[in-house]
C-alpha cells in the first residue's frame, strides 16, 4: 500500500463550520479511518496546516488533536515549497475576505476549495472562476446540502419517477437566532451587518440555487422580499449595534418545465417542523417531505381524500398517513463526503462540477433575490458562463 500526503491549508477552522465540519468531521475523520482510499493499493492522507490570525486559538485546535502544522503567515505558507508547502488552499473565513486570499493561493497554483458564497458580488465570483480556470487548478465548492441524507432519499424518488409530473416545491428554512442580549446569540455578529457581508439572502440563496439545480433542473427566474426583522442585536462582547442585513427572505422560483418552489429563510423564526430545513414535493403521482436525514412520500394511491369542515376538529392522523422512504444505503456525513469527491479530483482527475462557477451561480441567484426585494419585481435568471 502507497500513501500520499497532500498537505491542505485550512484557513477559518477557528470559526464552527471550518472547526467542526470541515477539520474534525471531514478530514480528522477521514485521517482516523486510514485516509482515503484512492484504488490500487494507494491511500491519499490529508495533513491540515491551519491558517488564520490568532495564534492562541490556532496552537489550541492543533493541540487537542494532535496537529503539528500551524500558522498566521499565509503568504509564507503559499510560498514555501516542497514538504512546507501547501497543495490544496480551503477556505471557510468570513465572505468579505474570502476572494482576497483566494486569489493569492490561485496565484500561487494551490487548488482551491472554498466555502459559500464565493465572493461578495458576481463580478467578484467570476473572476476568481476565471483566474482558477486560467491558471489551470483543480477548483470546488462547498455545496453540502446535496449530500443530506433526507434530499438524497429525495433524489432517489424523483430519478425513479415517483413525482409523475413535479407541479410545486415548498421549503422551510430557519430557527430563532437570539439577539445577544439575554442570552447569547448563535450566530456570530457580522451575519446581521451588512458591510461584513452577513444577511441571510446572501447566505442561503446560494444554498437554494445548487439545491433546485440538482434536483430539479436550475432556476428560471425569482421574486423575493427580504426583510430585517430585528433591527437591533448584541456582540459577542454584549455592545448593542445596528442589524443592516437582513434577517429574513421569502423567494417565489420558476422552475423548468412549470414548477414553481417557494423558499422561506429565516432567523427570526421559531421551529413548528420535524426539521431545521424541510421541503415538500408534490406531483402528479405522488408527494414527499424530506429534511436533513428524513423523507417521508405519499402516493396518489394511498392519499386520503380530507374534506374542509371548521365546524368539527380534524380526526384524521394526517402525519401517520405517509410512508417513511428507507435509508438503503450508509449515509456518512455530507461535508467529508464532498471532501472526499474533492480530493479524488485533485489526486485522480475524477471529474467534479461543483466549481467556482457553481458557486458564482449562487451568488448570481443572490444578488438578483436582492435586486428584486428592491425594484418589487419578479426578474429573469440567465444561464451564467465564463
Amino acid at each position: 500500500m502507497t500513501r500520499r500526503t497532500v498537505r491542505i491549508a485550512m484557513n477559518g477552522v477557528t470559526g464552527r463550520m471550518g472547526y467542526r465540519q470541515h477539520l474534525v468531521r471531514s478530514l480528522l475523520a477521514l485521517r482516523e479511518q486510514g485516509g482515503l482510499d484512492l484504488g490500487g493499493g494507494d491511500v491519499l492522507w490529508p495533513e491540515p496546516v491551519l491558517v488564520g490570525r490568532r495564534p492562541e486559538a490556532l496552537s489550541a485546535i492543533a493541540g487537542r488533536h494532535g496537529l503539528d502544522h500551524w500558522t498566521t503567515d499565509l503568504g509564507a505558507l503559499l510560498a514555501a515549497e516542497g514538504e512546507d508547502g501547501v497543495e490544496v488552499y480551503f477556505d471557510a473565513q468570513v465572505t468579505s475576505a474570502r476572494a482576497a486570499a483566494v486569489r493569492r493561493a490561485v496565484a500561487a497554483g494551490k487548488h482551491i476549495y472554498v466555502e459559500k458564497p464565493t465572493a461578495s458580488s458576481l463580478a467578484e465570483a467570476l473572476e476568481l472562476a476565471r483566474l482558477a480556470e486560467a491558471a489551470g487548478v483543480r477548483h470546488g465548492v462547498v455545496q453540502d446540502k446535496i449530500f443530506l441524507p433526507g434530499l438524497r432519499k429525495l433524489k432517489r424518488l424523483i430519478d425513479g419517477g415517483f413525482f409523475g409530473r413535479i407541479l410545486s416545491v415548498r421549503g422551510e428554512f430557519g430557527y430563532w437566532v437570539f439577539e445577544g442580549d439575554w442570552q447569547s446569540a448563535q450566530r456570530p455578529s457580522w451575519n446581521y451587518r451588512s458591510a461584513d457581508g452577513g444577511g441571510i439572502t446572501a447566505d442561503m440563496l446560494p444554498h437554494w440555487d445548487y439545491l433546485l439545480r440538482e434536483l430539479f433542473g436550475g432556476v428560471t427566474s425569482v421574486y423575493a422580499q427580504t426583510a430585517t426583522h430585528l433591527p437591533r442585536r448584541w456582540d459577542e462582547r454584549g455592545e448593542p449595534y445596528d442589524a443592516t442585513a437582513d434577517d429574513a427572505v421569502y423567494a417565489v422560483f420558476q422552475l423548468p418545465g412549470g414548477a414553481v418552489a417557494q423558499i422561506n429563510s429565516s432567523w427570526a423564526v421559531r421551529v413548528m417542523r420535524d426539521e431545521l430545513v424541510e421541503f415538500q414535493v408534490d406531483g402528479t403521482h405522488g408527494s414527499a417531505v424530506a429534511g436533513l436525514r428524513h423523507c417521508r412520500a405519499q402516493h396518489r394511491a394511498a392519499t386520503p381524500k380530507p374534506v374542509w369542515n371548521p365546524d368539527l376538529p380534524a380526526t384524521e392522523p394526517f402525519r401517520e398517513q405517509w410512508q417513511e422512504v428507507p435509508d438503503n444505503e450508509d449515509f456518512d456525513n455530507g461535508f467529508k463526503a464532498q471532501w472526499e469527491l474533492f480530493l479524488r479530483h485533485v489526486a485522480l482527475g475524477e471529474p467534479y462540477h461543483w466549481d467556482l462557477l457553481a458557486g458564482a451561480r449562487g451568488v448570481h441567484l443572490a444578488e438578483l433575490g436582492l435586486r428584486s426585494s428592491a425594484e418589487g419585481r419578479r426578474i429573469e435568471v440567465p444561464e451564467l458562463t465564463l
